[in-house]
């Protein structure tokens, strides 16, 4: 039987800085999913220009992906594989701006920077996930 070492629960001001992250995320995400379902003319000419595609159904399953990703995520129970998934998504992301050769710092890192914030922002604000990655001091 596997043991998960007791923490104690985040300071007031950890949890909110934890929603404001998380929030922060799953606006960004839903309107990212949302546009893809329409999806726009800019939406599919990214697309292309990254190599996938002008392809309507391709843009709207991505968005359907976005949305029910950040939709677990949203949810406490669910946070963990919504955040699992994310991760996954935005390394797909990361790993397109690659291959094309898209700017180091505001294009292809951004992946990065929204998946610090997806798990920085759960790890304040969920007990259990603090448990399972321990800072030591």
């Amino acid at each position: 039987m596997t043991v998960i070492a007791e923490t104690a629960p985040a300071s007031k001001p950890a949890r909110w800085t934890g929603r404001i992250l998380s929030g922060l995320v799953i606006v960004f995400l839903m309107i990212d999913g949302a546009i893809k379902l329409v999806p726009w003319p800019i939406v599919t000419e990214t697309m292309d220009k990254m190599g996938y595609g002008s392809s309507e159904t391709m843009a709207r399953s991505l968005g359907i992906i976005t949305i029910v990703c950040t939709v677990l995520y949203s949810i406490p129970p669910t946070s963990i594989l919504g955040a699992i998934l994310l991760t996954g998504y935005l390394g797909g992301a990361m790993a397109s701006h690659v291959r094309i050769g898209s700017p180091l710092f505001t294009h292809t890192l951004f992946g990065l920077y929204l998946g610090l914030m997806v798990w920085g922002g759960l790890w304040l604000r969920d007990t259990n996930l603090r448990g399972l990655i321990p800072f030591r001091r």
